[in-house]
């Protein structure tokens, strides 16, 4: 005989979720939004142990959402759908931040470009090498990714820079790279670097605003400790 095939428990209660989420979304713990948002990606599964099993690792929503692609891969049930996700979640994050340059505003402290730097490139796991560049007024007109390296260098050559800023016809430029090791401050090739570009933009009087460090949660402008 036949028999009507039941429906899968979890669908009851991602139910239940999603009605208390639209009820009051503050009232879900973490690992309840996480779930939900893991259910759009794993729609035909219980994503509850996913989701605290991802907590448990990384300790919150923002470290899960931040942890190395390879880390989160280690996590059994992590698959390619969840991996689309969360790069699709740090490009939508990072776009975010970048809306100032698409505004072109003007840039009148180094904190506009530092948390547009740490949403794209805070968190990365390699050094990468940005520039932000500014017409004769200080308005943002370019946000360009010069080099990308290793996890404690960024090869970059000052004819690189100077070109990229040639390129978008640019009044002045502001350098930026991240450090993966967490600690912000520049170092001795940093700010040797920084005296090369300084020096060298002089000759086609193009300025450099200020050099940026960043990592996730911090960052270090040369401008401000009176090194530019």
């Amino acid at each position: 005989m036949l028999t009507k095939k039941e429906t899968p428990h979890y669908l009851g209660h991602r139910r239940r979720l999603k009605d208390r989420l639209m009820s009051d979304p503050r009232a879900l713990a973490d690992y309840e939004v996480l779930e939900l948002v893991l259910g759009y990606v794993n729609v035909r599964r219980d994503n509850k142990p996913l989701a605290k099993e991802l907590l448990s690792r990384f300790g919150s929503l923002r470290g899960t959402l931040l942890a190395r692609m390879e880390e989160l891969r280690d996590v059994p049930g992590f698959g390619p759908g969840a991996e689309e996700f969360v790069t699709l979640w740090r490009e939508a994050w990072a776009r975010f931040h970048e809306q100032p340059a698409r505004d072109r505003i003007v840039l009148n402290a180094p904190d506009i470009v530092a948390d547009m730097a740490r949403a794209r490139i805070g968190a990365k796991e390699r050094e990468e090498f940005w520039m932000a560049l500014v017409d004769t007024k200080n308005r943002l007109i370019g946000w360009e990714q010069v080099s990308k390296g290793t996890v404690d260098q960024a090869a970059v050559y000052p004819r690189e820079v100077l070109g990229v800023a040639l390129r978008h016809k640019a009044s002045g430029m502001i350098l930026v790279h991240n450090h993966p090791s967490g600690d912000p401050r520049p170092s001795t090739e940093d700010v040797e670097f920084t005296r090369r570009i300084k020096s060298a933009a002089r000759e086609i009087d193009l300025r450099l605003l200020d050099h940026l460090v960043v990592t996730e949660n911090r960052f270090f402008s040369f401008q401000a400790e009176g090194m530019i």
